[in-house]
């Protein structure tokens, strides 16, 4: 439900700013606020389910979902929506928290893999599927009846879940505290790093108002930190980051997206400027990598049950790399079976490296932090995507104005194809440094069956 709304509500777009009758930098708030929501809510709220219990807080996810996915398809104009999706991005949040901390409190360290594999598998469906059934619905009904579908899919599920989880390994409560000051710095922190992030090419880089928030973000930051080491029972626990098979992991997989979203977010401009493709083409040739997600998830992650987490995260990560960097290479006019494979590699680079990756850094934390490693891989999977597609626009326009004489990339003509295609080379080839560098991180985790068992075992 959850992959398949983002999918969907990125496809519907153009049909909400046309039936509102606003601008496009209005209409992306939707996605914004969405993305600020989920982002800066992921950690303290994996760090409430480690209190009230995983189930307590997987079923109001659902509920908050649904009834957010409503109003949504209520909205009587575009600011009562971007409101609306806020709501809903907590109830997403709330889902994404405790979702991976469910499957590792439910299997054991020999099937976490293939389990987490699994849910690989499912993300690739919803991502896949989420543009077809969402221009179907707007043909068919309107952009609304794509909020309106999550509404019976969330009220099962939160029944669903109340009773199978109950009893179970999720369902234990804690007599600990919330930190409810560490959670609102961190929410302020995250909120304004994300917002300055995503918006700095519309401000300016050195804008007032973007180095404005990023100095919020520091300076809240350090106060978390400074907070985070004094208080018993912290949102966020400091010392976890020393754990090596915890904080490598969740910094490789940050990576990872960054250099994914740096082709998710520049190649459909690609296939539809110099290449030249009508839209629904390009639309269908962007799921091939999800398809290699999609066969080969369950297979890394079954492999990794047996051999451990550190090649085949090394060896995905170097497949994502060499993907990057053969894009770079492309022609503004190539065979479409040379893009083809380029894409199937990306995603086979991908579908090697998530599985193993997600599992081993859920399993190095002991059980009363999972809800916390949970939120912690969740958010750096968000924080991966910001990265890649802001540092991909950024490079890109940089070198795109530089070369044009300042122009800005609106209306593409056969003339600015040299201009497209260096800013396109420039931000493949940054893409594929950050993807190398993602390499040594994986690499240097090191042997992870040991501290797997270690942690599984619980605090002595």
């Amino acid at each position: 439900m959850s992959t398949l709304d983002g999918s969907i509500v990125n496809v519907a777009l153009p049909a909400v700013m046309e039936d509102l009758g606003v601008h496009m930098h209005t209409i992306e708030w939707v996605v914004v606020v969405y993305l600020l929501s989920v982002s800066s809510l992921l950690l303290p709220l994996g760090r409430l389910s480690d209190i009230e219990g995983r189930r307590w807080v997987y079923c109001r996810g659902f509920i908050i979902f649904a009834a957010g996915s409503a109003f949504c398809g209520l909205a009587p104009g575009a600011y009562y929506l971007v409101a609306f999706r806020a709501f809903q991005g907590v109830g997403a949040a709330m889902l994404m928290a405790c979702s991976p901390a469910l499957v590792v409190d439910t299997f054991p360290p020999s099937e976490r893999g293939k389990a987490l594999g699994m849910i690989g598998t499912v993300v690739a469906s919803g991502l896949t599927t989420g543009p077809a059934l969402g221009g179907l619905l707007i043909k068919t009904f309107s952009w609304r009846a794509i909020f309106y579908v999550n509404i019976p899919i969330g009220i099962v599920a939160a029944v669903l879940a109340h009773f199978i989880l109950r009893g179970g390994p999720g369902d234990m409560a804690r007599k600990e505290t919330f930190d409810w000051r560490g959670a609102i710095l961190m929410c302020v922190s995250m909120v304004s790093f994300f917002l300055a992030v995503v918006k700095a090419l519309d401000w300016g880089l050195t804008s007032g108002t973007t180095l404005g928030l990023v100095g919020i973000s520091a300076l809240t930051g350090l106060w978390l930190a400074i907070l985070e080491l004094r208080v018993k029972h912290p949102v966020f626990d400091p010392s976890l980051l020393k754990v090596r098979l915890f904080s490598l992991p969740i910094m490789s997989s940050a990576i990872l997206f960054a250099g994914l979203f740096t082709i998710v977010f520049l190649m459909p401009f690609y296939l539809v400027n110099p290449m030249g493709l009508p839209i629904d083409k390009a639309g269908y040739t962007m799921v091939i990598p999800f398809v290699c997600l999609f066969f080969i998830s369950p297979f890394s992650g079954a492999l990794s049950d047996r051999i451990g987490s550190r090649w085949l995260c090394t060896a995905g990560m170097t497949i994502l790399a060499t993907a990057l960097f053969f894009m770079s290479e492309l022609p503004a006019s190539a065979e479409y079976w040379q893009i083809a494979w380029r894409l199937a590699l990306a995603g086979t680079g991908v579908a090697m490296f998530l599985p193993p990756n997600s599992s081993i850094a859920m399993s190095a934390l002991p059980p009363e932090r999972r809800g916390i490693a949970s939120g912690t891989v969740a958010t750096a999977r968000n924080v991966g995507m910001v990265v890649g597609v802001s540092q991909a626009g950024l490079i890109f326009n940089m070198i795109y104005r530089a070369e044009s004489g300042g122009a800005n990339l609106k209306a593409y003509s056969p003339d600015l194809e040299p201009f497209f295609m260096s800013g396109f080379k420039g931000a493949m080839l940054a893409g594929t440094i950050l993807a190398v560098l993602g390499i040594a991180v994986a690499f240097f985790r090191g042997d992870d069956k040991k501290a797997t068992a270690k942690a599984t075992m619980g605090p002595a």
